[in-house]
């Protein structure tokens, strides 16, 4: 599944990463509410309304005070703020699924999303337009970057920056809800 060091430990700070649709944000509310770790979905500290990108510097610091915390896991793959994240990670959870699923999961999310008008981040909210007929397309999106991700995850996480990282490449729903679990139960025996 990955390199796994410090197997007694159990991780303090997780960084969940993989394409648009593999369930980063899912996994990532789950991890911490089982462990009870703060959750930062780096989506909502990036996006301003209207779909306004947070200028980098903006961006940068408010994750910087995100991860002052000592126990959190966060979600997202953003690349300007990865050497941030990262450095205090101590486990990286890459969910690595195929294409197939991840589109699919892409196209239902964004239906029901479309459908609900739920809120996602400072008033944002995906339509029909916008998941369709638009270059912006979370699924167009999933299209393109799906295989760089898949090229670029395997060599970032081999520069000696990285080292220090645990890693758990997981390729299924099934291998994610099986690394849970034994995160649950070795953080359960620690508390013993």
């Amino acid at each position: 599944m990955g390199r796994m060091g410090n197997q007694g430990m159990t991780p303090q700070r997780i960084a969940i990463v993989g394409t648009s649709g593999s369930g980063k944000t899912t996994l990532a509310q789950q991890v911490g509410r089982r462990l009870g770790m703060a959750h930062i979905e780096l989506d909502a500290l990036h996006w301003e309304a209207d779909w306004v990108a947070a200028p980098p510097e903006v961006f940068r610091a408010r994750v910087a005070t995100a991860l002052k915390g000592d126990r959190w896991v966060t979600d997202g793959n953003y690349s300007r703020v990865r050497d941030l994240v990262w450095q205090r990670a101590d486990t990286v959870v890459w969910l690595d699924y195929p294409l197939v699923l991840v589109l699919w999961r892409s196209l239902r999310r964004a239906l029901w999303r479309s459908f609900t008008g739920v809120e996602l981040w400072n008033g944002n909210r995906e339509t029909w337009q916008q998941t369709f007929f638009s270059g912006d397309s979370v699924l167009l999106w999933t299209l393109r970057t799906y295989h760089r991700r898949r090229r670029e995850y395997p060599l970032l996480l081999a520069q000696p920056e990285s080292v220090h990282l645990n890693v758990a490449r997981v390729r299924s729903p099934w291998q994610a809800q099986r690394w849970l679990a034994n995160l649950e139960s070795h953080s359960d025996s620690q508390n013993d």
